[in-house]
Formats: structure tokens, C-alpha cells, sequence
């Protein structure tokens, strides 16, 4: 049985190419969620006047890896301290969100916020925003990362992400 977390922290190419790195990953999807805007296009929400954010829904084997390290990962591969921006990359579109699904993700989502906020020491600013309709980002968003390995941003800014993530979840890092 899979688990499905939405996740939102700044540019979701980041996102996706970290998690596709760990095992008990079993699909990612690019895509928006958190506005007023219905069928978002990428044009639409890198304006900032359409409430999405960037995010990604993570879906994964639970008994391959746990959903806390799924959380922890999230926590490590941006910086949630940042209000709206990542980066370079600034607006609330980049904001770092959690969307739970039901009661019990927003108890895993708040102790996993918590435990973020001490390993940071204060100041996360990740919101927990109820989960409205998630927009699949278009076909060319999709697994960027793999799809564009030499492309500048993912160069810059995609690789030290992935990196961070597989040092600090070496175990559960696909070889």
C-alpha cells in the first residue's frame, strides 16, 4: 500500500529530482495546488496571482521507506525559514507548504514541522494549507531534472539539492 504527500518548497524540478533519488519512491508528479485559479498553466502561476504554489505529490511505500524520513527529506532539500522565496526564486508561489490529505498527514505534517524548527533552530515558516485540487504542471515539467541534466538551473541549484539529500538518507538513497 502506497502513501500520496503534497508537498510544496520552492521550485518543484528541485523537489522531484530529490525524491525520485530515494528508494520507496514510487511516483513523482510536478504540479500546483493552493489557489483560486482553476487548471493553472506554468505561465499563469510564475505571475504569483494565482495562489498555487510550485509542489509535488510524492507518493511512496511506507514499509520500503518511512514517511518520516519523507518528511525530514523535505525538510533538508530547501530551506524553511524562507518566507515565500527560495533563492533566487521569490514569490508565494515558492512558498514552502504542506497540503495533508486528511487528519492524521496534518498530525504528521505538524510533528514533522516541529522537528524542522528545532533541527533549524526556529523560524521555519512552512504552512499547513488544507488540500484543495492538485494541478499536474505540464508533460515538459515532469521529471526536468532527468529529462535535462545539463540545463543551468538544475546544475545550479537541482544537483546540491539531490546531493544533500542522498548524504543525509544515504539508506534509503537508489544506488
Amino acid at each position: 500500500m502506497t502513501t500520496t504527500f503534497i508537498l510544496a518548497g520552492g521550485c518543484f524540478w528541485c523537489l522531484d529530482a530529490a525524491y525520485r533519488a530515494l528508494n520507496g519512491v514510487t511516483e513523482v508528479v510536478s504540479g500546483y495546488i493552493g489557489g483560486q485559479s482553476p487548471h493553472p498553466s506554468y505561465e499563469a502561476v510564475c505571475t504569483g496571482t494565482t495562489g498555487h504554489a510550485e509542489a509535488v505529490s510524492v507518493t511512496f511505500d511506507p514499509d520500503v521507506i518511512p514517511a518520516d524520513v519523507i518528511l525530514d527529506a523535505y525538510f533538508t532539500m530547501h530551506d524553511p525559514r524562507q518566507l515565500n522565496r527560495q533563492g533566487a526564486d521569490v514569490g508565494t508561489q515558492y512558498r514552502s507548504a504542506m497540503f495533508p490529505l486528511d487528519d492524521a498527514q496534518a498530525e504528521l505534517f505538524e510533528t514533522a514541522r516541529t522537528r524542522a524548527d528545532e533541527l533549524w533552530g526556529g523560524g521555519v515558516v512552512t504552512t499547513i494549507e488544507r488540500a484543495e485540487t492538485f494541478y499536474p504542471a505540464e508533460e515538459y515539467h515532469q521529471d526536468f531534472f532527468a529529462k535535462n541534466p545539463g540545463q543551468g538551473y538544475c546544475l545550479a541549484v537541482a544537483v546540491p539539492k539531490v546531493n544533500k539529500v542522498r548524504a543525509r538518507f544515504a539508506e534509503y538513497a537508489r544506488s
